[in-house]
């Protein structure tokens, strides 16, 4: 599949992606890409954030990819019931630990816990080491339990503007690769 071929659907987390976050960069590179937008990216309340989710993926005309980001994963994931259309794929970048007490804001508690369930449509989970909002374990733990491929990212913190992820080319390289596998 290209680029072209999916309605490619930018789901940022927590506070959204800012102009210089690599999904607003690749938003504008992507000409089927547009953002999910939330009611509230300051105080995200998950039933809100997963039907709007839900609502983009049902609208969407080709088949529909996801790339999430932060808690961005989390409502994805949260809102895969809801999906009335099938899913391509999902890029499903640095998960937040949602079932960590010690989350902060602790209102991000309420997008978990996961599901421990297989994903049904073909996903790739990219974490890092030293990401603040997750350990590269429970990220790995997350994505073996969807049947994820696992990347790790190394020593690249959230994977944000913040760790010095602005363009991510390389995060581009590995989504053209990804959907070069789908089918269309």
């Amino acid at each position: 599949m290209k680029a072209s071929e999916a309605d490619i659907l930018i789901v940022p987390g927590y506070k959204n992606s800012g102009p210089q976050h690599w999904q607003s960069r690749w938003e504008t590179k992507l000409s089927t890409a547009s953002r999910v937008e939330q009611q509230s990216w300051e105080k995200p309340v998950c039933e809100e954030w997963t039907q709007e989710i839900a609502r983009a993926v049902n609208a969407s005309v080709r088949p529909a990819v996801l790339i999430a980001h932060s808690l961005g994963v989390a409502a994805s994931v949260q809102a895969i019931p809801q999906f009335s259309k099938k899913i391509a794929g999902a890029l499903l970048v640095a998960p937040p630990d949602v079932a960590n007490p010690k989350i902060r804001p602790r209102h991000l508690m309420t997008f978990g816990p996961y599901s421990r369930d297989p994903l049904p449509f073909p996903s790739i989970v990219i974490a890092s080491k030293n990401d603040p909002y997750c350990s590269l374990d429970v990220a790995e733990d997350i994505a073996a339990a969807w049947g994820s491929l696992f990347m790790d990212a190394g020593e690249a913190g959230h994977i944000d503007v913040a760790s010095g992820f602005g363009p991510w080319p390389e995060g581009l390289m590995v989504l053209a690769k990804f959907l070069g596998q789908l089918k269309a």
